[in-house]
């Protein structure tokens, strides 16, 4: 069976507050200097109207993708993979690009297939897509790898699921690296960090229920190429893809507010 279930805002000693959002920190950083960390401004300036790329987004795992049909039930035999960029992430991420463009963030949506037809190493595939368009584009200040989930308690899925606007809408978690003094080094990841919490902050802002809480952690996830590179996780494989849309397109509306400062 499929749970369907909003996970709520984060409280203890791990959580650190975001505005109405919070943060989840995995580290061995304390909770003060995560705190003091978030305070800080911007770590770049996005040229709203810009004839210039300001955002790119890409997908390490682009066949990840959701469940077709609606009903509270998994088969077993889903592998939740496809290369059909109407189903997979890629949908997510044009439906992504197509808000920011709109609202005047010059937005590139690259549609690589990093994890097909093979699996492995599709991380350093995604980099060196990532530094190319970098290096093509100097002007981009944001890099985002738009994943989904894969949650799962027991025999059952599960759907992280808030209501927007009437309409059943997948939750979204940021996941902002840490630098563990060893074989992950990320130098600049306090100015990446310090982007997930203002768009945390935004989202809930905006619309509250939208986010599970920024994952502060030791992980990699190509976070070096920007001090604006972030992965962000769209609902997760019991969600259907009309969910991850929305989740998607609320997600990038908060980021354009941010931006432009308009909220």
């Amino acid at each position: 069976k499929i749970i369907e279930k909003q996970y709520p805002q984060g409280s203890g000693e791990k959580y650190i507050p975001c505005g109405a959002g919070s943060i989840k920190n995995n580290t061995r950083q304390s909770a003060a200097d995560i705190a003091a960390e978030i305070k800080n401004p911007l770590p770049f300036a996005i040229e709203p109207n810009s004839p210039d790329p300001q955002v790119l987004i890409l997908h390490t795992h682009a066949t990840e993708t959701y469940q077709t049909w609606d009903t509270p039930v998994y088969d077993p035999d889903f592998t939740a993979r496809t290369k059909d960029t109407t189903l997979n992430m890629c949908a997510v991420g044009e439906a992504m690009t197509k808000v920011l463009n709109d609202a005047g963030i010059t937005t590139l949506h690259d549609t690589t297939l990093h994890d097909s037809p093979s699996y492995t190493e599709s991380y350093a595939r995604s980099a060196q897509t990532a530094r190319r368009y970098l290096e093509e584009y100097p002007s981009i200040k944001v890099v985002l790898d738009v994943h989904r989930d894969a949650m799962e308690s027991g025999d059952a899925r599960v759907r992280p699921l808030t209501t927007l606007d009437g309409q059943p809408t997948a939750q979204v978690m940021i996941i902002a690296g840490c630098n563990n003094g060893g074989t992950v080094q990320l130098p600049n990841w306090r100015l990446n960090l310090c982007f997930a919490a203002k768009w945390e902050e935004r989202m809930e802002m905006l619309y509250p229920g939208l986010t599970r809480p920024v994952l502060c952690g030791y992980r990699f996830y190509n976070q070096d190429v920007s001090p604006g590179a972030l992965l962000i996780e769209i609902g997760g494989h019991a969600n259907t893809v009309q969910q991850a849309v929305r989740a998607g397109q609320y997600a990038a509306k908060a980021l354009a507010a941010l931006f432009d400062g308009s909220v």
